[in-house]
């Protein structure tokens, strides 16, 4: 065999071997990125603009008794407090209306964000009021979780 003839075969199996060895590498960095998504930490959960789910897992954070009483007031509120969310939503959507009028009135949206300043006021009245009825009939360690309580989602 000639140099001439040996050269192209020895440039074939560096190469082959690059190949590999960049084939290898791109493997063990995909199993990395798999590995790593499967054991991350849970996630808590995303906030969520109904004010029912919110409650429903403030609720899950306390003591069973305080859960029904909280669980209860809202029931017995329902549809106060549905109607005072609804009326806040629509109102944000007013505002969502004037941003996108063409042409833009300026006035308009001053009009909506009032309008949606007093329905969210309305709002944390109905809320609060359901919360303060509720409150003096929950023990100690609830009133607690209450305080320590995130917008999160998460348990305190």
């Amino acid at each position: 065999m000639s140099v001439a003839q040996a050269m192209p075969a020895a440039a074939r199996d560096g190469g082959s071997r690059w190949l590999l060895l960049g084939s290898l590498a791109l493997n063990l960095f995909f199993v990395g990125v798999a590995v790593a998504m499967a054991v991350r930490a849970p996630q808590p959960p995303r906030w969520d603009p109904d004010v029912f789910v919110r409650v429903e897992r403030l609720a899950a954070a306390l003591p069973a008794a305080d859960a029904s009483i909280i669980r209860n007031a809202m029931q017995t509120n329902h549809e106060a407090v549905a109607q005072a969310q609804r009326t806040y939503q629509a109102a944000r959507e007013d505002i969502h209306a004037a941003l996108r009028e063409d042409p833009f009135k300026v006035e308009a949206l001053r009009a909506a964000m009032a309008k949606t300043r007093a329905a969210r006021q309305n709002f944390d009245q109905v809320i609060q009021g359901v919360f303060a009825d509720a409150v003096p009939q929950l023990s100690s360690p609830a009133r607690h979780t209450l305080a320590d309580w995130r917008n999160t989602g998460k348990r305190p």
